[in-house]
């Protein structure tokens, strides 16, 4: 059943018509990309296209992209490739990554979402070496975007490597790999608009004594030995397109905050009890987690979906059930509204209409809550 309103971009945006087209083209060739007859020199013009394209999108060179199955493997492959003796990492990140390595040390969260700088330097200075830094970019729950800069110079005054996770960031706001000075940039095709199940890892120069990434698959020379398996060609072609049309569009993506401050404001109006998760710190243009006390996220999304309206429970894991979300008990959030958050993601085209009727099921269902709430003290 397709739904009249989707407002949750941060797990899947649609598939541009760029991406479909390219997917479709790059099923149309025959060849294998390793192959060096002519048509094996056809998949591989097409696949080295869209190596370019994903590396304009963050101001990279081609020769950095090493092209996975998403971006739980590109966060996978990073830290565990570059075979660093500790991993730190904070505690909002991705299961991908705070699941990746045994032993990893986890850096706190300050209230309003991002990364203790001042826990990191003490955890730094007691890291053995070689030590690895992950620190995503921006946060997929709640829109908040770290200071990496910060980050990056304090892992480099200890000598340490710095990965990335730029999943949620890549297509909302600008990419410069210059700027971010990581070491690992992962992405994902699927969160700007190209086709699920491939993404890639962006990798720098290895620094000497450390840094080199160890491939995690045998098999195959494929991805200049840093990856192994025949390339998932259709995928990669779109997700190229995809890159080069979020490149392009990123204005676009920056006029969502208007939409999305004016859908924070009056739910504050509405529920002044309500708990804007992040809204202190600088955040993604597109993003709202919104807790509501005594509220469940899972009741939440449950009858917005009945209202016809998508959106996520900002607990949501991987098998669809909802658990009291990680980031948000990082943050200071206690059990219930840990979880009872719902997160709101816009797109490229939502529009104010579908602003203003996620308003107005949010208000009702908010008022249903508030009588029922006020019923069950009458009886008490």
């Amino acid at each position: 059943m397709s739904r009249s309103i989707y407002l949750d971009h941060n797990a899947t945006t649609p598939v541009r018509p760029e991406a479909k087209a390219a997917v479709a083209a790059a099923l149309d060739l025959i060849g294998n990309a390793s192959s060096v007859h002519g048509q094996g020199r056809d998949a591989r013009r097409r696949l080295e296209a869209a190596r370019a394209e994903v590396a304009a999108l963050v101001g990279g060179r081609p020769e950095q992209v090493v092209f996975t199955s998403g971006g739980t493997e590109a966060n996978n492959l990073a830290l565990r490739g570059l075979q660093a003796r500790s991993v730190l990492v904070s505690a909002g990140e991705h299961d991908s990554v705070l699941h990746a390595v045994a032993g990893r040390v986890l850096v706190p969260l300050r209230a309003e979402g991002t990364v203790d700088l001042e826990a990191l330097e003490r955890f730094l200075a007691d890291a053995p070496a070689p030590a690895l830094v992950s620190v995503m970019l921006a946060n997929n729950e709640t829109g908040v975007i770290q200071p990496l800069r910060e980050v990056v110079a304090l892992a480099r005054e200890a000598g340490a490597l710095v990965h990335c996770d730029a999943v949620q960031a890549a297509g909302k706001i600008p990419l410069d790999w210059a700027e971010l000075g990581v070491d690992a940039l992962s992405l994902s095709a699927h969160k700007l608009g190209g086709p699920q199940g491939v993404g890639a890892l962006v990798l720098g120069d290895p620094v000497p004594g450390a840094g080199a990434l160890a491939a995690q698959t045998a098999g195959g020379a494929q991805e200049n030995r840093r990856r192994a398996g025949t390339e998932n060609l259709p995928g990669i072609a779109g997700f190229g397109a995809a890159a080069e049309a979020a490149r392009r569009e990123l204005g676009r993506a920056a006029g969502l905050s208007a939409l999305r401050d004016r859908l924070e404001a009056v739910l504050r109006a509405v529920a002044p009890e309500a708990i804007v998760y992040g809204a202190e710190a600088p955040r993604l243009p597109n993003t709202t987690c919104i807790a509501l006390p005594g509220l469940s996220a899972e009741t939440q999304v449950m009858a917005l979906d009945l209202a016809g309206i998508a959106v996520s429970a900002g607990s949501a894991c991987s098998s669809g059930k909802v658990r009291p979300s990680h980031v948000l008990t990082a943050m200071g959030a206690s059990p219930d509204l840990a979880g009872g958050a719902i997160r709101v993601s816009l797109g490229r085209d939502t529009r104010p209409e579908e602003i203003e009727a996620f308003i107005a099921a949010w208000t009702a269902l908010y008022h249903r809550h508030a009588e029922r709430t006020a019923g069950l003290t009458s009886v008490a």
